[in-house]
């Protein structure tokens, strides 16, 4: 089943035409991956498909249904969440708190103690720091919590903005595994990622995004064993 399409997206800053007529898909169950340089519109991309930008055109649906113009917050109660780059997870609010602020839109309030647990289970970290404030947890754990906030939303669609972003090379690949996890648990992931190395191991179907425009697609695997890509991307 198709969960995302994207068709024909175009966004502009001001003058400043940031996507061009970008255009993908992501399957129910995959882990699909943006992937390319600083600027090449990765995070516009993630923005817009969660109802942050309004794109100037374009169509995009979640679960068969357009979603283009739709308020974010409406998308989220729709099962598409976005982990954004950096975090942001609210620091003068208790490790619990940013949980339960993740499952704010929940109509289903009665079914949360298990999700938590679920959570808890995931990240056994922030059992230990339940009510530590969110503000003082190290980068690795706020990442944690930003993904844990996300999952309390039930989403069907997890969207991830740079997890590895100044993390501890161990933290890194204990998020990557987790997030192989949760998409074996039952959720579709869309990964933005500077690691491109890391972000095409765990990935069905990798996007290379070139300064606004998608210029290779296909198996992560394949793509990662391209010379073309190996060169710009993977170091080598």
């Amino acid at each position: 089943m198709l969960v995302l399409k994207v068709s024909g997206l175009n966004v502009f800053y001001g003058n400043i035409h940031a996507l061009h007529d970008i255009s993908f898909e992501v399957n129910e169950g995959e882990i699909v991956t943006l992937i390319g340089a600083n600027g090449a519109g990765k995070t516009s991309t993630l923005h817009t498909v969660s109802g942050i930008i309004q794109p100037k055109s374009g169509q995009i649906s979640f679960m068969g249904k357009p979603i283009t113009g739709v308020a974010a917050n409406k998308i989220v109660e729709m099962g598409l969440c976005q982990v954004p780059e950096g975090r942001r997870i609210f620091a003068n609010m208790s490790v619990m708190e940013n949980l339960e602020m993740g499952a704010y839109t929940r109509k289903d309030k009665g079914n949360l103690k298990g999700d938590y647990e679920v959570v808890f289970t995931r990240f056994p970290r922030l059992k230990e720091r339940i009510r530590q404030l969110a503000g003082t947890l190290s980068g690795g754990e706020q990442q944690m919590l930003a993904m844990g906030r996300a999952l309390m939303s039930k989403p069907k669609l997890l969207l991830l903005d740079e997890p590895s972003m100044g993390l501890a090379p161990l933290f890194v690949k204990e998020i990557f595994s987790i997030i192989q996890d949760i998409n074996k648990a039952g959720t579709t992931v869309l990964l933005v990622e500077q690691n491109a190395n890391m972000a095409l191991s765990i990935a069905n179907r990798a996007y290379v995004l070139e300064t606004g425009h998608i210029a290779l697609s296909g198996d992560a695997k394949k793509l990662a064993a391209s010379e073309e890509v190996r060169k710009a991307y993977l170091g080598g």
